[in-house]
């Protein structure tokens, strides 16, 4: 049965611990990169789920950070989406970093903000990304990035 509210708020309350083992900001980050690369190949969280032979609620929980992946189950999900591990961790901000939970066990409730929505997770993104790509036009490519970066405001230094 699962816990009440009332119950995982005593938890939350009362366990030094909770913002460390639930919802890491590091297990939310490589979540949002299995996301990143399954949703860039095309592929369902049935799918993948099928591939780890697991259901794809539990692929969801993975991807939102909310169950953490064991090491041997990241090490399947990369020979799936055909990345090493270290993919997972790739691109992580310093104040993802910061949320370790061995730098986390000296933080007070203070502390602990609201993640902001990482733009690389967001379906929008994907979907640009994956389009982007389909095009076949390499000088098309490139001249469709120039002009998003000047209608942005980017230079070529950036």
């Amino acid at each position: 049965m699962a816990p009440s509210k009332a119950a995982e708020n005593e938890a939350k309350s009362f366990d030094p611990n909770y913002k460390i083992t639930n919802n890491n900001a590091i297990d939310v980050h490589v979540g949002r990169r299995v996301r990143l690369r399954r949703t860039l190949l095309g592929m369902s969280q049935e799918q993948l789920g099928d591939a780890l032979n697991i259901t794809f609620q539990q692929v969801q929980k993975y991807e939102r950070g909310s169950n953490r992946i064991s090491a041997s189950r990241l090490w399947d999900i990369g020979q799936i989406l055909d990345v090493p591990v270290s993919f997972f961790f790739d691109d992580m901000s310093r104040d993802t970093m910061d949320h370790s939970p061995r730098r986390m066990l000296d933080r007070t409730e203070s502390e602990y903000e609201e993640q902001r929505v990482d733009p690389m997770a967001r379906r929008e993104t994907l979907e640009l990304v994956r389009a982007y790509y389909r095009i076949e036009n390499p000088q098309l490519r490139k001249r469709i990035t120039e002009m998003v970066k000047a209608v942005s405001g980017t230079s070529e230094k950036d």
